[in-house]
């Protein structure tokens, strides 16, 4: 719910807009209040459908204005008289202290028959009751009480409710670079932001979304653990290949404006491994497992054992010739140790003895190969001298313990090579920002290892990066503070949350 208010020479008036609960079709509600005098107010609705490319036929109906065009249908309700004309709604009325005047926008497929009208006051009730109710039902006391209940609103508010599934950000071809190329659609699920998410609703008591997302994770994957992709749609749909929209310009003329994510089919290899930990967070956390769910993960197991030393594209996507990343070789390392410990837990049948073999052979090379004895410091790549911030994630994923000096090292020449302005780059490059989870991870690093007064303020600055509603976007301009990227992005969200709660002795590692 979004209060908005303006303060005129005749008078204030409040705009109070929410999207209820998902009914039989989908709304936006906005209810114009009179606070305060009399205020003359003109609104105009201009819809455009397939991204801007489609102006649908607007015609009166019994409940307003109807908007058609192919597979899409709007219907526009409102409390004042609505005209039309080339293709805007519009209405000019006057609001007085104490009137609401309601409108209510109705998003329909155009072959589904013409839903029910929504009350536009009972909507307001259930909106607030239903966000009550939800932020109320965990647990997420402590310090930073307000930015975690915040983000944490944010992250169910990304989620889909018919499927589980939490979108990486609500939007697309917002850029990296403004006026760049690098402009992405986030509006899928990534796999990889299963554990992360999990640990965020599990550690604040919000059990029945982090099920809901491990029940779509085992659908979305299901099948050959070889055509494991690193993303999926909503529904778990494997397709979402990647087209640009050219008539549009772009935010800030940052062109292309792309739809669905080519990155789907790169090969990943941490993904592997960070399903496996997913899963085997959901089971120590009291989901119940299936036994479909552990003979999935001997699956992808399986799977992992024949492929773990091929290069993959990193969880940072590149778009160019695969490396051995370190990063994934850990996240490889991670999914066997999970797996042995539920059978050593749990009893659960499995090849444990080889699964040893192979969490020893893969701890051991990426030990003599991922890591610069002279520098003291983990690497992007094996041979390579490049830092990246995903090796904060050593100590996080159990691969090394935070006191070992090799991860005290790694962590201070992260922040001398990826630093900028005391924020984290994901690795070194100049035509982005710096990226907002990579900083949270640092704050957990560095309390881990016993700055618990540097990991505090940091975490306090990056609180200070939130818009007025605590958005977070992918990345910053660490010089203004200014958002980049896709927004709100899951990932800095739950970047945030288990954030704080490691700084609260909730130990995420």
């Amino acid at each position: 719910m979004l209060h908005t208010e303006w303060d005129t020479g005749d008078g204030e008036v409040r705009i109070i807009d929410c999207m209820p609960p998902r009914g039989e079709a989908a709304d936006v509600v906005r209810i114009v209040e009179g606070v305060r005098g009399q205020v003359r107010m003109h609104t105009e609705l201009v819809l455009r459908f397939d991204y801007g490319h489609v102006t649908p036929w607007l015609r009166s109906c019994d409940s307003g204005m109807r908007a058609i065009a192919g597979p899409d249908a709007a219907w526009l309700s409102a409390g004042v008289p609505q005209h039309s004309a080339d293709g805007t709604v519009s209405a000019d009325f006057t609001v007085g202290a104490g009137q609401r005047i309601p409108f209510v926008l109705t998003y329909q497929r155009s072959h589904r028959p013409v839903p029910a009208r929504v009350d536009p006051e009972q909507a307001l009730r259930d909106t607030h009751r239903f966000w009550s109710d939800w932020i109320e039902s965990g647990m997420h006391d402590g310090p930073w009480a307000e930015p975690v209940r915040r983000s944490l609103i944010l992250l169910k508010a990304l989620t889909y409710a018919p499927t589980g599934g939490i979108v990486a950000a609500a939007t697309t071809s917002l850029p990296e670079e403004p006026g760049g190329s690098r402009n992405w659609d986030y509006r899928y699920c990534w796999l990889r932001d299963a554990t992360f998410t999990l640990q965020a609703l599990l550690g604040t008591g919000h059990v029945a979304e982090a099920r809901a997302w491990r029940e779509w994770l085992l659908r979305a994957i299901a099948g050959d653990p070889a055509d494991l992709q690193i993303m999926y749609g909503l529904d778990g749909t494997r397709r979402v290949p990647e087209s640009t929209v050219d008539w549009l310009p772009g935010h800030r003329g940052s062109a292309p404006v792309r739809i669905g994510n080519a990155a789907a089919g790169q090969r990943q290899l941490d993904v592997w491994g960070e399903v496996l930990d997913g899963l085997h967070l959901a089971r120590e956390s009291g989901i119940v497992a299936t036994d479909d769910a552990w003979d999935r993960q001997r699956d992808l197991l399986e799977h992992l054992e024949g492929h773990w030393r091929e290069p993959d594209s990193s969880l940072w996507e590149v778009r160019g010739e695969r490396q051995q990343y370190v990063h994934s070789k850990v996240m490889a390392w991670a999914g066997f140790d999970r797996a042995i410990r539920t059978v050593e837990r749990l009893g659960l049948p499995g090849p444990v003895d080889a699964w040893r073999r192979t969490r020893d052979a893969i701890h051991a090379e990426v030990c003599e190969r991922g890591f610069d004895s002279e520098r003291n410091t983990f690497t992007q790549c094996y041979g390579s001298a490049r830092m990246d911030a995903a090796l904060l994630l050593i100590p996080r994923a159990g691969f090394l313990p935070y006191d070992d000096p090799r991860v005290v090292g790694t962590i201070d020449a992260i922040q001398r090579d990826l630093s900028r302005d005391g924020l984290l780059m994901r690795y070194r490059d100049d035509h982005e920002g710096a990226f907002v989870a990579c900083s949270f991870w640092l704050v957990e690093a560095l309390d881990g290892i016993g700055r618990g007064k540097e990991a505090h303020e940091l975490f306090e600055r990056l609180l200070s990066l939130r818009n007025d509603v605590g958005l977070l976007a992918e990345e910053c301009d660490p010089a203004t503070g200014r958002h980049l990227g896709n927004t709100p992005q899951a990932f800095s969200l739950v970047g945030l949350v288990n954030a704080a709660r490691c700084l609260s002795g909730a130990r995420t590692g």
